[in-house]
Formats: structure tokens, sequence, C-alpha cells
């Protein structure tokens, strides 16, 4: 089963809960996701991250603090608003306080997990160290992919093969309280890195046959033949992503953009997170439409001519079109893959 991918993997991802709704950073779109609730999605708004505010390696924030904390490398900067970087300051992260594999906030305190340690540090002040103190950390707690805090709880985001993802609250790390499970809404999931091959199913791509010429006579014979074929972007086929998502001036991506985006970073992952491991930056992304080409072909008696065009999508669904075709003597597939791969 695909599943999302966790924080480790997608640096600049991030979860938190404030006040006003709850937040999912996507460093790598340069923008951010503001909800009402991640379980109900309600209220979805998407707005630009300052260039400031891009790049980070962990973000969160709390209901009880106005701040949002993005840790970059050994230091830290504080904001107010991801989009504006208003109030902006820099500190060093104390050394105790440096290396977590997951930062969270909850309420006043700051938490840092340390898995090769099996502890959760929680300290008061991240450049200072104050009031730092090591909690054993239960294994059960240790598989979430994202980590962040719900008032008095501790929250960790899984992907389950029965109920897809979810995030769980503990009352402890320590001893694996678990107080509730929700569900992440679809509109948030798909929002997510890997989150596309949950809500529309796994990527696939490869080469299909868009034309077959065959000479059944007993002489040689020259065609001119024009093949007709899909090429770009067919957004309406994923227009249901985002259709709840309220893009707002300050993102650089339109509505239609960003779900280019997401898609576009959905082929670009591994197949464990549902995508297939090519670069598509250099494809036509502007919306798919027929177009045709002309070729000459001289085919021997009893001969077939296979035409082929690279097609990449979700689910069932071919979604990118790419402009590339090639030309085989038997009906198996061209074994090249025409894009750049990671």
């Amino acid at each position: 089963m695909a599943r999302i991918v966790p924080r480790k993997d997608a640096p600049g991802t991030g979860i938190f809960r404030k006040r006003h709704g709850d937040f999912v950073v996507r460093s790598d779109l340069g923008c951010y996701l503001r909800t009402e609730r991640l379980e109900t999605g309600r209220c979805i708004e998407i707005r630009g991250l300052h260039p400031s505010c891009q790049g980070g390696d962990h973000y969160l924030g709390s209901e009880r603090d106005p701040n949002i904390y993005i840790i970059k490398g050994d230091s830290y900067r504080v904001v107010q608003d991801l989009s504006t970087d208003e109030g902006a300051r820099v500190y060093e992260l104390h050394p105790n306080c440096r290396g977590g594999d997951h930062y969270m906030k909850r309420a006043d305190l700051f938490f840092i997990l340390f898995f090769g340690q099996g502890v959760v540090r929680s300290v008061c002040d991240l450049s200072t160290d104050s009031g730092g103190e090591d909690i054993p950390l239960h294994p059960q707690c240790c598989l979430g992919l994202y980590y962040f805090g719900i008032g008095s709880y501790w929250a960790l985001v899984t992907v389950d093969q029965r109920w897809g993802a979810q995030f769980h609250l503990y009352k402890s790390f320590i001893n694996a309280n678990l107080a509730a499970v929700y569900s992440i809404h679809p509109d948030l999931v798909s929002f997510l890195p890997g989150g596309l091959a949950l809500t529309r199913g796994p990527s696939f791509s490869g080469w299909e046959c868009i034309k077959t010429l065959s000479n059944d006579s007993d002489t040689p014979i020259t065609w001119t033949h024009v093949v007709a074929r899909k090429v770009g972007f067919a957004k309406e086929k994923v227009a249901s992503v985002g259709r709840n998502w309220n893009v707002e001036a300050s993102a650089s991506l339109g509505a239609g953009e960003l779900t280019a985006a997401v898609v576009k970073a959905q082929f670009s992952l591994s197949a464990q997170y549902g995508g297939s491991s090519v670069k598509t930056e250099k494809e036509d992304w502007t919306e798919a439409r027929e177009e045709e080409e002309t070729f000459q072909a001289t085919l021997e008696p009893k001969q077939s001519l296979y035409v082929w065009q690279y097609r990449l999508g979700l689910g069932q669904e071919p979604i990118l079109f790419c402009r590339d075709i090639k030309f085989t003597k038997d009906p198996t597939p061209p074994a090249t893959i025409p894009l750049p791969q990671f």
C-alpha cells in the first residue's frame, strides 16, 4: 500500500495546530495550507510562503503561542506569519536541542524526538535548553510520520492499510496512552507529499500503442500517415483534487498550477510512496489538446508498424501525455523511459 511520505524524506513539510486552525506546510511548493481542522477539511486556504520562511527542516507551532518556529540546521526562525515573515527573529539552537528526528510544540513546551536514543526531550526554550528533561519514548509512539501538539495531547500522523491517513492523540508518549483517533480529510491528504496515491491511486507510467499499421500484401508499401495524439496535462481528470482549495493571491501558483505542481511532485516520488521516480518538469503541462504529426513509413510484406506514446497517470486515469513518440516493428512496448529518472 502506498503511504504518505514521512517528514524525514520530505524536508520542508510540517503539520501543526494554531488557535485559528491547522497548518500544513509544503515548502517544496512554496506554500502552506490552513484549515479549520484536519479532520473536517473546512475553510481550506492556501497561501504563499515568504522566501525567508521557505526551506525549513521543521515547522512547528501551538494553540497557546502566537509564534511559528522554523528550524533549519542548527538555528531557528521565529515568525508570526508565514506569508509576510512578520516579527522575524533568528536564534541558535542549544546543542542539546539539535539533530532531532521530529520537533513539536504542545502548549508552552517544545518536544524533540530522538528515535535513536528512544527519548523525547522537553524544553521551555530551544536556544537555552531551559527546563530540559529527557522522557522515555514508548516504541508505539515512534511510528508517526509527522508529530504536533493539540491542547495537552501529543498527536502523530500514520497511514493505516484499512482506514487510510489518520492522526492519533496520546495523553502520554511514555506509556502510549491513546485518547482518540481521527481520519484526515481527503482534501488535506491530497496536499501532503504522497497523498495523491491515497486519494487517487498510485501513479503509473508507460508506453501506450496509439496506432498500428500492417502490410498484409505480398509487396512493400510506402505510406504517408497522420498520427493524432493528445499532448499535455489533462487537468480536468484531477480537477476534484483542488476543488475545495481557496488559493489566495499571496501564493505564487494559481489553483490550476498548484494542482499540476502537486501531481508533478507525486510523479517524482518512489514507488513506495505511489510515485514513478521520474522528473516531468520539462514536459508540457499546459492544457491537453490534440496534435497531429505526419510521417512516412515503408512496410515490407506481412510487416506491421506500432506507434507508441508515453503517458503518466494516477490510479487508472492517464493524466500527462508526453509529446515524444516511438516506432517498433513488434507489439512489445519500447524498453526505454523518455524522462529523467531519480
